[in-house]
């Protein structure tokens, strides 16, 4: 009986350190290499950056410019300063975005333009020319369609329209306005 009690304190002592060694393991944060793969610090940077994208017969379909733009590799995103996009089309009028800033997606399937986002589609034969202004627009290039949750302003001619979110299919022709619709037609003077 008096070894159990003699080393029964030490048995208590070892349990807690080894119950505070296992707590300091858990509560501490999980390191991560520092190889510099994690970082979010762009591995190029391109100004005055302009890129072309072609049809199989090697005519432009549009052309992406910015005044800056910045690769990341841990996400391989694509960020943007002072970008436009020109859309080349024989069938339709030519259309151009600008926006303070744009985020291009890892594959460069998608654009988002973000801060003063204006659309602005040129005057054709049969109708006039459009002016889309809104703070975001997320723009899939190749299928020619852009689309929003914010509000968005429209004008063309005589006619503003105002809502909140839109869809805009350029190969269709097609605009739909989503919620909070509003328009105003003003009559031209003869």
């Amino acid at each position: 009986m008096e070894r159990f009690t003699a080393g029964f304190p030490l048995a208590l002592l070892a349990l807690l350190a080894a119950l505070t060694f296992w707590l300091d393991r858990i509560a501490q944060p999980t390191t991560t290499p520092r190889d510099g793969n994690m970082r979010h610090d762009p591995d190029y940077i391109v100004e005055n950056f302009v890129a072309v994208s072609t049809r199989v017969d090697g005519t432009p379909r549009y052309q992406l410019k910015a005044k800056r733009m910045l690769h990341y590799p841990d996400d391989d995103t694509t960020h943007l300063e002072n970008p436009s996009i020109l859309s080349f089309d024989g069938k339709h009028p030519e259309t151009t975005i600008v926006a303070d800033t744009a985020l291009m997606s890892a594959e460069g399937k998608t654009i988002d333009f973000n801060g003063n986002v204006i659309t602005n589609r040129a005057a054709s034969r049969t109708r006039k020319g459009m002016v889309l202004t809104t703070e975001h627009l997320h723009v899939i290039p190749d299928d020619e369609i852009a689309r929003t949750d914010s509000p968005v302003s429209l004008v063309e001619a005589n006619t503003k329209l105002t809502a909140v979110g839109l869809e805009l299919n350029n190969k269709s022709k097609t605009i739909k306005l989503k919620s909070k619709v509003r328009g105003s037609y003003v009559q031209p003077k003869k």
